[in-house]
């Protein structure tokens, strides 16, 4: 149980400046509460335009999105815009709703939060040591120890927290701490053995898996197919050596593990948008690695 100390509101209302479009904090906090009467209805409130992520610490609550009632119990979290057609409240059966909320404007972010939305859902559940829950926590840390004294501190936060949401919504489980170790395991084996021809059935061998549950498993924690992203490590390492070596295209294709020149090209081009001898005329800046969204 969280200590009554620990409880608290803070909100903010910094002045914008329409000549450094910033990220408006409105509020953030971390409340207990236990009367019937705690409600509120997107639809009457007059203090938006909003947006709300509000993750449950202890007990549950529940939030109404139209037609449709979710409970949302430890480990979940929603999110809604304000106004909206939603209502969220302590149902008469529950003691207690603890939660942290994060209120603010829709300006510079809107975009994100649509997407994040369409990704995780309106009501996502999202584990304690993820990254977003992390930002929120210290956001309302720094909060408490009055740390937030100007807009552009506070604009930071917004935006941080709102990339970390996004980042998990992208990939849910992709911190590695959170992956079976089987899958960390494949992810190790990929980085060291790149250079050699591993097959999806050794992958799965070697995860101890069958090969159906290895796919769908490394897919949904990885975020990336085992050979999607052994293609990834293959081409992050033929970027080090396209740099710093006078190697043919043939030589650095099979030294990261392609059979063939012209395949390699074929990825390349793929995932950078150039051949390999485009990228390595054609850079302005001396890469020691490249690297790509996962």
């Amino acid at each position: 149980m969280i200590q009554t100390s620990e409880y608290g509101t803070y909100g903010f209302r910094f002045a914008d400046s329409p000549e450094l479009p910033l990220c408006g904090l409105f509020a953030v906090g971390r409340e207990r509460e236990a009367e019937t009467s705690y409600r509120w209805d997107g639809l009457t409130r007059d203090d938006g335009p909003l947006l709300l992520f509000q993750y449950t610490l202890a007990g549950e609550g529940v939030v109404e999105i139209g037609e449709r009632k979710e409970v949302v119990d430890a480990g979940r979290a929603f999110l809604v815009d304000i106004p909206g057609d939603h209502r969220y409240y302590l149902p008469a059966d529950k003691p207690e709703w603890a939660f942290y909320f994060l209120l603010f404007r829709p300006r510079l972010v809107q975009p994100a939060w649509d997407i994040i939305k369409d990704k995780l859902g309106d009501v996502a559940d999202l584990p304690a040591g993820s990254a977003p829950i992390r930002k929120l926590r210290e956001i309302f840390e720094d909060a408490r120890e009055g740390k937030i004294g100007e807009p552009y501190t506070a604009s930071s936060h917004v935006y941080q927290f709102v990339m970390e949401l996004a980042r998990f919504a992208s990939s849910p489980d992709r911190e590695q701490n959170t992956w079976p170790t089987a899958i960390r395991s494949a992810v190790r084996f990929i980085d060291t053995n790149y250079a050699g021809m591993i097959g999806q059935a050794q992958l799965a061998e070697e995860s101890g898996l069958s090969k159906y549950h290895f796919l769908r498993t490394f897919s949904r924690y990885v975020g990336l197919t085992p050979n999607d992203y052994l293609n990834r490590v293959r081409i992050e390492r033929s970027v080090e050596l396209l740099n710093r070596t006078d190697w043919n295209i043939e030589a650095i294709a099979s030294a990261v593990g392609y059979s063939s020149g012209s395949y390699f090209i074929k990825v390349f081009r793929k995932l950078t948008g150039q051949t390999p001898g485009q990228f390595r005329e054609g850079q302005q800046l001396p890469y020691s690695r490249l690297f790509f969204d996962r």
